[in-house]
C-alpha cells in the first residue's frame, strides 16, 4: 500500500497554504495561514481492507514549553520530542482512495471547526490544538478535523508531518465522538492489515536550514 500527495513530494517543504500559521509579510515571527488540506491519494491497498484511518502528525514538537514562542530564546534542537496529532479521521469507506486538496480544511476556524468535512461515513477527531489553545479567550475550543502546521516560530528543529494511513479488517472503530490520538493507536490494535506514510517538513525559524 502507498500513499502520495499531489501537493508535495515525500521529504519536501510543505506550502504555507496547508499551514495553520506563516510568517508574516511584514516581519511577524507567525500570523494565520490558509490551512487547507493537502490533496492525497492511495493505492494497493489489500482486497479484504473495510476502511482506513488518516493521520497527520508531527513528532518533532518539544516536550518541554519553557522556552516555546518567548522572544530572545530559543527552542534546543535535541530537546526530547512529543507527537502532535493535526488530523484524525477513521472509518473511512474502503472504496475512497483519495481526498482533494482543501476539502475537509480551508481557514482557520477561531475555537475549531465543529463538523469538518470528510468522506461520506467518515468520523473526525479532536486535534492537539484543542490542548493548545485552552484556557484562551478568543482561541480556546474543540478542534475536529485538520488544522494545520504551526510550529514554534523560535524552534531549532525542523518539522515533520507524516501522513500515515492504515488499513483495517474492520468497518467502523468503536470510539465515541471527540475521541484523540492514543484513543486511536488503542482502538486500532489487532485490527491493521497495511500501513503507508509520507510526510512534509515545515519550520517558522529563519534560521534553520531548509
Amino acid at each position: 500500500m502507498k500513499i502520495e500527495s499531489p501537493d508535495f513530494n515525500q521529504g519536501e517543504l510543505l506550502s504555507t497554504e496547508f499551514a495553520f500559521g506563516r510568517r508574516g509579510d511584514q516581519g511577524e515571527p507567525c500570523v494565520l495561514s490558509a490551512n487547507r488540506n493537502p490533496g492525497l491519494r492511495w493505492s494497493d491497498a489489500p482486497p479484504t481492507t473495510r476502511s482506513f484511518v488518516l493521520l497527520c502528525v508531527d513528532p518533532d514538537v518539544p516536550s518541554k514549553a519553557d522556552d516555546v514562542n518567548q522572544p530572545e530564546r530559543s527552542v534546543p534542537a535535541d530537546l526530547p520530542r512529543v507527537e502532535f496529532a493535526h488530523w484524525l479521521m477513521i472509518d473511512i469507506p474502503p472504496t475512497v482512495t483519495e481526498i482533494a486538496r482543501g476539502a475537509c480544511s480551508d481557514g482557520v476556524s477561531a475555537r475549531g471547526k465543529r463538523d469538518p468535512g470528510g468522506p461520506s461515513g467518515s468520523r473526525q477527531g479532536i486535534n492537539d490544538y484543542t490542548s493548545w489553545f485552552a484556557g484562551d479567550a478568543d482561541m480556546g475550543g474543540d478542534y475536529y478535523g485538520y488544522d494545520g502546521p504551526c510550529p514554534p516560530w523560535n524552534d531549532n528543529l525542523m518539522h515533520r508531518y507524516f501522513f500515515r494511513l492504515y488499513a483495517l479488517d474492520v468497518e467502523r472503530l468503536d470510539l465515541p465522538d471527540g475521541f484523540r490520538l492514543a484513543d486511536v493507536y488503542r482502538a486500532m490494535q489487532g485490527h491493521v492489515l497495511a500501513e503507508a506514510a509520507t510526510f512534509g517538513r515545515y519550520s517558522l525559524n529563519p534560521k534553520v536550514e531548509m
